[in-house]
């Protein structure tokens, strides 16, 4: 998106029994920062309220994204601009039904197939509201929809037949700091400790809000074993020891305080072949939340006890994106691997409600 500010939102949340530090730091936040209702913002231990949850900002609606979806697969590409979507080898295009979307050339097909089936994947868990819609696309000089780019396509150094990721454009969107636990308990170089219910308590309701989102991503990235985003700043710690008062890469705000996850290629395909690099920063990010949204829990249980993780994502990637077949799917050891991650999860639900 366009016009990123930094937004310094550190959540100190201390440990149980720690001292709280910096009381200015622990509640600068923008925007409201009217206490949260004294009704608890847990229920049963383990799950944010309901109250809360529908404070939290609707995000792409899926109508709204099927419509969208819909008409940028029938629409022209009008033209094509550098800057703006990433890295060089990508677009902003411009399509003929006025809308824009970025155009994802990836440097090899892995990473578009990791971005459509980590969308899917997000549909599976009941998050893709949080993620811009995104279709395929087939770059082909002569066909219809890239037609009127043809002269930019033969400077892009596309291949012809290459599959593209089509995303839309958002517009406004600011960039996010991490908040505490991930943000200034881990900059200052503690181990991150558990977001549990014990620490809730008084914190302002657009923190919370913020909360029940950073949730669903941290358990996503570790279901994707995506490293570039939360995880890659964790890992920069070690030569910037600021790096977690600084945005967090691919993942940005809507102005009604909803959190974009942009950019998911590194998910699924990617990052399943760097486990062993990336899994040290990973897995305690996952330990970090004890406090999970009830449909998040309630569909990881079910992918679980069914053992149907990559079923359920070929069923809803194949039926949704029809140029599915062009990237595949995940081979048999990445379904093992997805169904592995489901069932870690799964078991830390059961221990942080255990706890």
């Amino acid at each position: 998106g366009g016009g990123q500010k930094t937004f310094r939102a550190l959540l100190a949340v201390p440990a149980a029994g720690q001292e709280e530090r910096g009381g200015e730091e622990r509640f600068a936040a923008a925007g409201s920062s009217a206490p949260a209702d004294t009704a608890s913002p847990v229920e049963r231990g383990i799950f944010w309220s309901r109250e809360l949850e529908q404070q939290v900002p609707p995000g792409f609606a899926a109508e709204e994204a099927a419509a969208w979806l819909s008409a940028a697969r029938a629409a022209r590409v009008s033209s094509l601009e550098q800057g703006g979507c990433g890295r060089s080898s990508n677009r902003l295009a411009r399509l003929s039904d006025g809308s824009r979307a970025c155009v994802r050339y990836g440097i090899n097909p892995e990473q578009i197939q990791g971005e459509a089936l980590s969308y899917h994947l997000a549909g599976v868990l009941g998050m893709q509201e949080r993620l811009p819609p995104m279709a395929l696309a087939l770059v082909e000089a002569r066909g219809r929809q890239w037609e009127p780019v043809r002269e930019e396509l033969r400077g892009s150094h596309w291949a012809e037949g290459a599959v593209v990721s089509l995303t839309r454009w958002v517009d406004n969107l600011t960039a996010v700091v991490a908040p505490a636990p991930w943000g200034a308990e881990a900059g200052a170089g503690r181990r991150l400790q558990p977001l549990s219910a014990g620490e809730l308590g008084g914190l302002p309701a657009s923190q919370l809000v913020e909360l029940v989102q950073w949730s669903d991503l941290i358990l996503f990235d570790y279901l994707t074993a995506n490293f570039d985003r939360l995880v890659s700043n964790l890992f920069s710690l070690q030569w910037d020891p600021r790096v977690m008062r600084r945005a967090t890469s691919n993942l940005l705000r809507a102005p009604d305080g909803g959190l974009v996850f942009m950019d998911n290629e590194a998910g699924l395909v990617h990052g399943y072949r760097l486990l062993a690099m990336w899994d040290p920063y990973n897995e305690p990010l996952l330990r970090s939340v004890c406090v999970f949204r009830e449909g998040t829990a309630r569909r990881v249980a079910e992918l679980h006890r069914r053992r149907s993780a990559a079923a359920e994502l070929r069923r809803r990637y194949r039926a949704r994106e029809p140029l599915w077949a062009r990237l595949g799917f995940l081979s048999e050891r990445q379904a093992e691997l997805l169904q592995a991650r489901v069932d870690f999860v799964h078991r830390h639900i059961a221990h942080c409600r255990a706890q």
